[in-house]
């Protein structure tokens, strides 16, 4: 399957005030600068010095980063001072048209270190004043984000944009995929569709989300936080007779400080979200009489969500450091699968609990090459508890009845991910930015499942009857068979399941700056994973900035880029695990209608629909996993995967340029263009065929 997608974005204009990457002709230098320990120094000078002596300045924030902008391209003195530690400097900077260089330094009383590192940013980059296609949010900016993490990472989403992508964009915590948003007030800064062409990443660039999380701070320091909301604040749902009972409280803090001065800091945040929701259920039933009648009743919904996160900084020596984070969430719903015409039997609970433990140690080689190694283990409960002991009575368009099918089913997931990657620049001026590493991930889960053990029948209404009519028409004891049920749908065998998926990940990236007019963008990154065949997963990505007149003397107001890349999405473990349990033998999952294209097995279809006896208080006599394989032999669905399924991957092209115009504002035009191959679907193998001359649609 093939599809063209091209997206244009014109117009997307914001104030600037700082100078951005790649968004001017000029150039700009932001980094953070740190302590032996790991704590952020505040109020540090960071100074740039250009060949002919200029000199611009920036002070570090509360959170120790600085940012100078408007840089001329060129070689750089860079110079980093600050009260009670030694200078810091630097004489190999170099900023070209364009480009953010990120330089991180670590000051000392005795000795300096320094962590160089450059971004390989070939799409739109911008600071947080300045957002285009790509934006940086920290400090203030996080301010104006949503408390909630659901509600932030909607947010977030929404200002990332849609991804070509069939699985959307994809959000990292720290360099780790997955897991859950943090607190907001844990988050240092996070990054949006930064470098879209860069083969370290595995999916799409637009979308992406990056999420950096707070070191520990050179003092003690903390804050607390409370939200309230609940339904006298709020209006009555019009299909309601009633205001629905609701409350909000959302509650948490942080503190961080140092633990051994000059070795190690701390940062803690928790939070615990109470929320009781208010669900309507606005229903069409028979009374004890027959009669058809509404149902109205509202219905209180539980959300409970508790996190805990501490996070240590440990300076192991002058060239080595280690960051550990630990992560535990717990999260409950009840009441669920109530609302609309979904009546009160159907309700179910849902509890989570994750937890997560990542270490990242990073090795200074040399001033010019930087190795990080990261791991994640995490552990994720997943249980949701419902009645299945009977069956689910469907009424399209009236109401939903019975049993939830949910019985007692969990999944239990056990991950790692195990990172390592180097960054380092090569040539006299360290035109080239070489970065390179390889990702190994594991996924193990025990899954078991108990959904439509009691069975689902569907009444869909026939010609000259409702649904609730047809429905009426078979509890009052109507013989016709039009009043029986259409289909009935069960599933039985043995409920659990395991399954496992092993990938890997390898990728090289160089940014050439070839001039400081033009900056190219070359990668390769290669993919594998178990459970499919399909090896030679090879994702060549191409990027170029081009500033016309950059490095002259006077400043270019105009920078053209692009870029093209190969993407690939990965087979997941859940599909492996739909496949596995409905393989024909682990578990049976069996259709009955009333509508099969085949006669013979139609009739014996009608006979078994005309089976059950329906009442006001249930439903009697209804056919088992036995008595229907007996009868439809052919009724089991078993579902495979296809021996020559190949990894879908996404082709993604994207033209920009952008214009400084007067008032310090930017004009960015893009045009991108995505094609989907290989995309998974769903067939069914032994669908009839459409006898001649006739419309089967």
């Amino acid at each position: 399957m093939k599809n063209l997608k091209a997206i244009l974005f014109v117009g997307l204009i914001t104030l600037l005030i700082n100078s951005a990457i790649f968004a001017q002709a000029t150039g700009s230098l932001r980094g953070q600068v740190v302590d032996s320990l790991g704590a952020v120094i505040v109020g540090a000078t960071a100074t740039a010095v250009d060949a002919n002596g200029k000199e611009k300045s920036s002070i570090t924030n509360k959170q120790g980063e600085f940012t100078i902008g408007g840089l001329a391209p060129g070689n750089y003195i860079v110079r980093v001072t600050a009260p009670n530690f030694g200078l810091y400097e630097n004489a190999a900077v170099v900023i070209a048209a364009g480009k953010r260089e990120e330089l991180d330094v670590t000051l000392t009383v005795e000795a300096v270190s320094e962590n160089v590192e450059v971004a390989g940013s070939e799409g739109v980059n911008t600071d947080n004043e300045n957002n285009a296609s790509a934006t940086v949010l920290k400090e203030k900016d996080l301010e104006a984000l949503p408390d909630d993490p659901a509600e932030l990472e909607a947010a977030l989403q929404a200002l990332a944009g849609p991804s070509a992508g069939p699985n959307g964009g994809q959000i990292y915590i720290d360099g780790f995929t997955g897991g859950r948003i943090p607190p907001k007030d844990a988050i240092r800064e996070i990054r949006i569709n930064q470098n879209p062409f860069s083969a370290e990443y595995e999916r799409l660039g637009f979308g992406r989300i990056e999420i950096l999380t707070k070191p520990g701070s050179d003092r003690l320091r903390g804050q607390a936080f409370l939200n309230f909301n609940d339904e006298s604040l709020n209006s009555r749902n019009p299909f309601a007779l009633n205001r629905a009972a609701s409350q909000f409280k959302f509650y948490g803090g942080s503190v961080s400080g140092p633990i051994q001065k000059g070795k190690s800091s701390f940062f803690l945040d928790i939070s615990n979200r109470q929320t009781d929701e208010g669900a309507v259920v606005n229903a069409l039933v028979l009374d004890p009489s027959f009669n058809i009648v509404p149902f109205q009743e509202e219905f209180r919904i539980p959300i409970r969500r508790f996190s805990f996160s501490p996070r240590f900084d440990y300076q192991l020596n002058d060239k080595n450091t280690l960051v550990v984070r630990y992560s535990y969430t717990k999260f409950s719903r009840d009441n669920q699968g109530i609302g609309d015409t979904s009546l009160p039997t159907r309700a179910y609970q849902i509890n989570n609990s994750e937890n997560e433990i990542r270490f990242t140690e990073t090795m200074i080689i040399n001033p010019k090459t930087v190795n990080e190694t990261r791991f994640e283990y995490e552990v994720e409960n997943s249980e949701q508890t419902g009645d299945n002991s009977i069956p689910t009575v469907n009424v399209a368009s009236a109401f939903t009845g019975g049993g939830a099918q949910i019985g007692l089913s969990y999944n239990r997931a056990n991950r790692w991910e195990l990172q390592n990657y180097t960054t380092t620049t090569l040539g006299k001026k360290s035109q080239h930015a070489i970065k390179f590493g390889t990702r190994l991930r594991n996924t193990s889960i025990k899954d078991r499942s108990e959904n439509n053990f009691g069975g689902t029948f569907l009444f869909p209404g026939v010609t000259g009857f409702s649904p609730i009519n047809q429905y009426q028409q078979n509890v009052l004891g109507n013989n016709d068979p039009r009043f029986n049920p259409s289909q009935f749908t069960i599933t039985s065998g043995n409920p659990l399941a395991d399954v496992s998926r092993f990938d890997v990940g390898a990728f090289i990236t160089d940014d050439w700056r070839v001039n400081p007019q033009l900056t190219l963008g070359f990668g390769l990154r290669y993919e594998n994973q178990t459970n499919i065949s399909d090896n030679l997963n090879f994702a060549p990505r191409f990027s170029f900035a081009y500033s016309p007149g950059a490095g002259g003397a006077r400043q270019p107001k105009t920078v053209f880029r692009g870029g093209i890349g190969v993407f690939y999405d990965r087979f997941s473990e859940n599909l492996t695990l739909q496949a596995q349990r409905f393989n024909g033998s682990n578990q049976l999952s069996l259709v009955v209608s009333a509508n099969d294209p085949d006669p013979i097995r139609r009739q014996a279809a009608i006979n078994l629909l005309s089976q059950p006896v329906f009442t006001l208080n249930g439903v009697t006599n209804v056919p088992t996993a036995a008595q229907i394989l007996a009868t439809l032999p052919q009724s089991n669905t078993i579902t495979t995967v296809a021996s020559d399924l190949q990894s879908p991957y996404t082709i993604q092209t994207a033209l920009g340029v952008e214009r400084q115009l007067p008032f310090k504002t930017t004009l960015t035009a893009f045009y991108i263009a995505s094609r989907n191959l290989h995309l998974l679907r769903t067939r069914n193998v032994n669908a009839p065929i459409c006898p001649t001359n006739q419309n089967c649609n």
